[in-house]
């Protein structure tokens, strides 16, 4: 079995409310029905302090803080960043973070990190000197990924403090009590693309996200993943294909059409993107539209 392989499974379907531009009434709204649709698997959010789109003063919420309190809130769903910004948080504080959601959640966190927003998006950009964060080239930030991913699973499962001595990052004394539910820890997500990244992916990856993209680019990239662990002795089947698509409340088939040629490339977890305001049982229109038409066919 390869990674370009569906799982055997069967695909799983979640769904992501990006939290800018909404209110939090809204957002739990959603997360709460999707709770009660087991066809639903997991929800998301994304890691962003401004907005990226609209109004650009417009209200965005910090995304650990905002999934903490709807872990609070729902019982059954899986639930993450998708993905978390490294450039955001020292390690070792996002690993702290994320035992605690992993607890208030009863063992239901996916840890979601990536690299951290491109240059090129100017929208981005604009948070890190509104909140007096460094923006490192990429090289920078992929190896500070790479250290903080190691860290962050030391943190989750060594039971004596330890010092870490990176290029990027170092600890003294370094501890987390208490560890997350999950064991030996949640799932590690690393989303991106750039092959910098997904050598990251190979080595330290339960899953990967591919962070939307045309179907050939999503084919190409999780070839050179393959490529990537067999570099490293790694079987590719151990890495979880996963996918971001916007969920299309006009055009329907469009997105059913992405799902088909997604599960056909390998990817067998699918996050459907929900665009704001929601709908009125939007949830549920979801399962019915684009989850229920793949359910007897995988």
């Amino acid at each position: 079995m390869t990674g370009l392989l569906t799982s055997a499974r069967g695909p799983s379907f979640g769904i992501m409310t990006a939290p800018s531009q909404v209110a939090y009434q809204d957002v739990l709204r959603v997360w709460r029905e999707a709770d009660r649709i087991p066809q639903i698997e997991h929800a998301w959010l994304f890691d962003h302090l401004m907005p990226l789109g609209g109004d650009p003063n417009g209200p965005t919420f910090e995304g650990w803080t905002l999934l903490s309190a709807l872990a609070a809130q729902t019982e059954r769903l899986r639930l993450g960043v998708m993905v978390t910004s490294n450039r955001f948080r020292p390690p070792a504080m996002l690993a702290k973070i994320a035992a605690t959601v992993d607890v208030v959640s009863g063992g239901r966190l996916e840890f979601g990190i990536g690299a951290g927003s491109r240059p090129d998006v100017t929208q981005a950009r604009r948070e890190y000197e509104a909140h007096g964060l460094p923006f490192h080239d990429a090289a920078h930030a992929v190896e500070s990924l790479a250290e903080a991913c190691t860290i962050v699973r030391r943190l989750w499962t060594e039971t004596e403090p330890f010092d870490f001595k990176g290029d990027h990052h170092r600890l003294t004394g370094a501890f987390c009590s208490p560890k997350p539910v999950q064991r030996p820890h949640p799932p590690i997500v690393i989303g991106g693309q750039a092959t910098p990244t997904l050598r990251v992916v190979a080595e330290h990856a339960d899953r990967w996200n591919m962070p939307g993209g045309s179907t050939d680019v999503a084919i190409a990239r999780n070839t050179k993943l393959d490529q990537l662990c067999a570099e490293i002795g790694r079987d590719p089947a151990e890495i979880t294909r996963s996918i971001v698509l916007s969920a299309s409340y006009d055009r329907p088939d469009d997105t059913r059409h992405a799902i088909r040629a997604a599960l056909d490339s390998g990817f067998s977890h699918i996050v459907l993107g929900l665009g704001a305001p929601y709908p009125t049982k939007v949830a549920r229109w979801v399962a019915d539209t684009f989850i229920a038409p793949f359910a007897d066919k995988n």
